[in-house]
């Protein structure tokens, strides 16, 4: 289960670096048409934001998992979804944090519209794994994105070993965080 909040740490970091870079474009760059799968920076990163909503609600047993999705209204600017952003990191890290060994066999259901008892079923293991996995693979294409801009991209992956620590001292005192011994 250390493994879950460490990524779920991890997450957080690179979503605040990367949003705080985003942060420093004009709003029309925000929403300028670029090449990927959705074709801006808002659309991308509102996108990320909305599928964690979703697997979130399921991870928690909410039964309007659904109706979280649809109402889903996209964050206007960068620093709205920056804010955003953060309160679900919080709360992924707020669930990582609580797990225990007992969730090694736990199911979450799914609700795709027809109901929880018609949807379908996923170890909690393989649902954090897809999530955080979602969220690098969409970061990554924004990440990309953002390079097409003035503003540089900032480093996203020295948040894990220990020997990248010296990299991530000024984000763990930001946020108030003690590096595990």
């Amino acid at each position: 289960m250390t493994l879950f909040l460490t990524q779920a740490r991890a997450n957080r970091l690179a979503n605040r670096r990367l949003l705080g870079a985003i942060g420093q474009l004009p709003s029309a760059d925000f929403h300028a048409p670029r090449t990927s799968f959705f074709p801006s920076l808002a659309l991308t990163l509102n996108h990320i934001l909305a599928v964690d909503g979703y697997y979130l609600a399921a991870l928690h047993g909410d039964v309007d998992m659904v109706k979280c999705w649809s109402a889903y209204v996209p964050a206007a600017t960068a620093a709205e979804l920056a804010v955003r952003q953060d309160e679900s990191d919080l709360r992924l890290i707020a669930f990582c944090a609580g797990l225990t060994r007992a969730d090694d066999e736990r199911v979450v259901a799914f609700d795709r519209g027809a109901g929880l008892d018609a949807g379908p079923r996923e170890p909690l293991w393989r649902v954090l794994a897809h999530l955080f996995m979602h969220q690098t693979h969409h970061r990554g294409q924004a990440h990309a994105m953002l390079a097409g801009t003035s503003v540089k991209p900032p480093q996203l992956d020295d948040f894990i070993l220990l020997g990248d620590s010296l990299h991530r001292g000024g984000d763990m005192v930001a946020l108030g965080w003690v590096e595990p011994v």
